[in-house]
């Protein structure tokens, strides 16, 4: 995801409000997220929508990169030799 530009990703959410089409054709061009604020404190997040399902699915991968490290340390894990076996197993057939 591309990182917020201060000067243009920030709108208080009466700003917004009046302007919904074209805030979201921005967010949708930009691929930048918008922050919306009210009195002053950022209140919302509002990103296109095939960025938050790549965010989605990168957080899917982390999740379960940080379950299989949980797993090899209580030793749960399996050699990288039976690996390699069980995965070349599964592509020989």
């Amino acid at each position: 995801m591309s990182r917020v530009h201060v000067d243009e990703d920030i709108r208080p959410l009466s700003e917004f409000r009046a302007g919904v089409a074209t805030f979201v054709k921005q967010i949708h061009e930009t691929r930048r997220p918008m922050v919306l604020t009210q009195r002053g404190r950022g209140v919302a997040v509002l990103v296109d929508v095939q960025v938050y399902e790549r965010m989605q699915e990168r957080l899917e991968v982390l999740e379960e990169v940080y379950k299989a490290e949980e797993q090899i340390a209580s030793g749960a894990g399996i050699s990288h030799q039976d690996a390699k076996s069980w995965v070349l197993s599964k592509l020989s057939r």
